[in-house]
């Protein structure tokens, strides 16, 4: 996907200003390639912070493929590699699914009511990083802690229709949420 530098810098620029009114805590999460082996190298940071229009998350990041990806919470605060319904080892399954502590069972998107896990998609630059922000309007830095995030390999459209979970596809970065 290729975005225009200056659009890119204009909406980052815009959505700064709209959430940094008064940030009181950051927590940065560090990010690792996964894969049904384990755990892999760092691509480096997210930045989490609270604002008084929700969780702004700053990625900084390298290393994955140029497009849009499912960027998701989910429920536990691991990456390690699991076993799969058909007895297959699965990148960060340990993670478990998407944050819905309300059992909504939706998949809606970040704005909709659906499970808290929903995060906006993460766009990554031709020159393969992402560095810009998203807005988490119902979440807050509390609803972080023992959850991990996730990077899928596809985007997302929000929805369960066509494919479950938005149709992100395979787990390919996650990191721990530290308390």
């Amino acid at each position: 996907m290729r975005l225009d530098a200056l659009t890119r810098v204009a909406t980052a620029s815009l959505l700064l200003v709209a959430v940094s009114s008064h940030a009181n805590e950051s927590r940065d999460v560090e990010m690792h390639s996964v894969s049904a082996e384990g755990v892999g190298e760092s691509i480096g940071t997210i930045t989490l912070e609270d604002t008084d229009h929700g969780l702004l998350l700053t990625p900084d990041l390298s290393g994955i493929a140029p497009g849009v990806h499912g960027f998701h919470v989910h429920q536990e605060a691991s990456c390690e590699p699991g076993e799969n319904d058909s007895g297959d080892m699965a990148a960060a399954l340990q993670a478990g699914g998407h944050y819905d502590p309300e059992d909504t069972g939706r998949h809606e998107g970040p704005y909709s009511e659906g499970h808290l896990g929903d995060l906006p998609v993460l766009i990554v630059d031709d020159d393969e990083t992402a560095t810009l922000p998203v807005l988490a309007p119902r979440l807050s830095l509390d609803d972080m802690n023992g959850r991990s995030l996730m990077i899928h390999a596809g985007g997302d459209n929000y929805s369960d229709d066509p494919e479950p979970l938005g149709g992100g596809g395979g787990r390919m970065a996650c990191g721990v949420v530290e308390s």
